[in-house]
């Protein structure tokens, strides 16, 4: 399963690039121009990496508003069946903040909690507005490699719009549809009432969720309608329905790699990018998956061999959990089928990994490639030094600017990782949430704070979030996370745009061959290892040495 997943996304690569590009270079398309007439925007003007930079920042503080409205209004507004009240003031304004950044934390049961019109207007509209914000800054960026001595980066009004109308909604409208055949519900009902087989009455939770599924995978959101997330069969159904999702899961990231390559005009430069996203991948499945599969030596112990279960969904098993668990979290993606808490402590350690990586093994749909680029900035300044010329990649000279602005890009979400997880092991307050205690406890922690800053919203489980503390908290890692990185990559294309194009000279270093792609894979690898390892060995690693010694926690 796994060399067919990978197989499939290096073959789908190529086509979703292919339509990605199409749309990055389009002129103004059918049905756009009515929209833009509506909202006064000018499609041909030009904006500056500022003037991009506060359309979005804008755009976003309207979402977090708009959102948390929708929550607070919730008891008054129709579709709510189930007659579930206001949600409350600090998780109202986490959850608006957590869909905002494509983080989708959720400190809440979704069919417990929000009603259908708030599952609907508020998350799913923000599952396809984050993951547009995400493109955007991508083809930005994109621009700002591509182009020559031009001071504009493109138009952020258009470039959502576009992605919107023209990506996300059409592939999710198709997903939808696929889902509802394999049995995802896709209703206004509230509910259904079935006779378990011990004969006593169960309330089945009900309602729109096959829109919301597909957008939540394709988009890289993961913010489930149920609170068991992807391991719920409503959400879930079957096989089939899960490879699906992996695979939406990763297309689009995948494909931007390519997109990339022909804007620049060279795809050889976006084959060497996803070649190094799949060696990372891969090693990262590795050890998920043989981590599990050899199961925990405590159950050994007492005759129970074969691979660790504990946590998993039986329809889906110790492969193919390892391999969502480290695809979810090389993505922005917080959807679940396992919990990741009962994961053994190494394989608990990948997911960790990832997303200290900042999430760009793939990565989220556009913040991705994004993160992936600002490593290969850094790649190509040491490479630079080995060879004593100025660095360039892909004809554009990196220098001190593009160096700073990349060094704050990856210290910013480290910065709120390892910041917010000292003060809450060290205060009653957040001391108060995990519920283990010893290396696994503070992997509680750290996870918690990591899944905000590198928003991916997955959670390790074991930790009560829904506390003021915490609601608070990761809000900032989550915001922070997002728009710390954001903005300095908007800067470095606004840098590189106005930038002439250096031919390749004889002692250029190449960016395309297998020396690029290990260097460029080393980088990524030794920067988030240097990062993070100490964190690491008080959590995931010391876990390890506990449960190899036999002790109990």
């Amino acid at each position: 399963m796994i060399l067919l997943f990978t197989g499939l996304i290096v073959a789908l690569a190529k086509p979703a690039g292919n339509w990605m590009y199409a749309l990055y270079a389009a002129d103004c398309l059918p049905g756009e121009r009515v929209l833009y007439r509506a909202i006064g925007v000018d499609p041909r003007a030009e904006q500056s990496w500022i003037g991009y930079a506060v359309s979005l920042m804008v755009f976003n503080l309207a979402g977090i508003g708009f959102l948390f409205a929708v929550l607070k209004l919730q008891g008054v507004l129709p579709l709510n069946p189930q007659g579930f009240p206001a949600v409350e003031n600090l998780l109202a304004f986490n959850t608006a903040v957590s869909f905002v950044t494509n983080t989708n934390w959720q400190n809440y049961g979704g069919e417990s909690t929000l009603s259908h019109l708030s599952q609907m207007l508020g998350l799913t509209v923000q599952n396809f507005l984050s993951a547009a914000t995400g493109m955007a800054v991508a083809f930005a960026l994109i621009r700002g490699f591509a182009r020559k001595q031009v001071a504009g980066i493109g138009n952020f009004w258009v470039d959502v719009t576009r992605v919107t109308l023209y990506l996300l909604v059409p592939a999710s409208i198709v997903l939808a549809l696929v889902y509802v055949a394999l049995g995802v519900p896709q209703t206004f009902a509230a509910s259904a009432t079935a006779t378990t087989v011990e004969g006593v009455k169960q309330v089945i939770a009900l309602g729109p969720v096959a829109s919301q599924l597909a957008i939540k995978m394709l988009g890289t959101n993961g913010g489930g309608f149920f609170n068991a997330n992807s391991a719920h069969p409503f959400e879930n159904p079957s096989a089939i329905s899960n490879f699906i999702q992996m695979l939406s899961i990763f297309v689009l990231g995948a494909g931007l790699t390519i997109t990339f390559g022909k804007a620049v005009g060279n795809v050889r430069q976006g084959w060497a990018i996803l070649a190094a996203m799949m060696v990372l991948f891969l090693g990262g499945v590795a050890v998920t998956y043989a981590a599990e599969a050899a199961g925990n030596p405590l159950h050994h112990a007492l005759g129970l061999v074969g691979g660790n279960m504990e946590g998993k969904e039986v329809r889906f098993g110790v492969a193919t959990s390892a391999l969502f668990a480290t695809i979810t979290t090389a993505t922005s993606t917080g959807a679940v089928i396992a919990a990741h808490d009962c994961l053994m402590p190494l394989a608990g350690m990948i997911p960790l990994f990832n997303m200290h990586l900042g999430e760009l093994v793939v990565g989220g749909v556009g913040s991705g490639l994004y993160a992936v680029l600002v490593y290969a900035i850094l790649a190509v300044f040491i490479a630079g030094l080995m060879v004593g010329r100025t660095p360039e990649y892909v004809g554009k000279k990196i220098e001190s600017r593009e160096m700073k602005l990349a060094v704050i890009a990856m210290i910013v979400p480290s910065l709120a990782i390892l910041g917010l997880t000292a003060v809450a092991t060290v205060l009653p307050a957040g001391l108060a949430g995990p519920l283990a205690k010893g290396p696994h406890g503070f992997s509680e922690i750290l996870y918690a704070f990591s899944s905000a800053a590198a928003n991916n919203g997955s959670a390790f489980g074991g930790l009560t979030g829904n506390t003021p503390f915490y609601n608070l908290l990761l809000a900032l890692g989550m915001f922070v996370g997002r728009f710390g990185v954001i903005l300095p990559v908007l800067a470095i294309a606004g840098g590189l745009s106005v930038k002439r194009v250096v031919p390749q000279g004889a002692g250029s270093f190449p960016t395309t061959g297998g020396l690029w792609i290990a260097l460029l894979a080393s980088v990524i690898f030794i920067v988030g290892g240097l990062t993070f390892l100490p964190s690491l060995v008080l959590g995931p690693i010391a876990d390890h040495v506990q449960v190899a010694a036999g002790t109990l926690h």
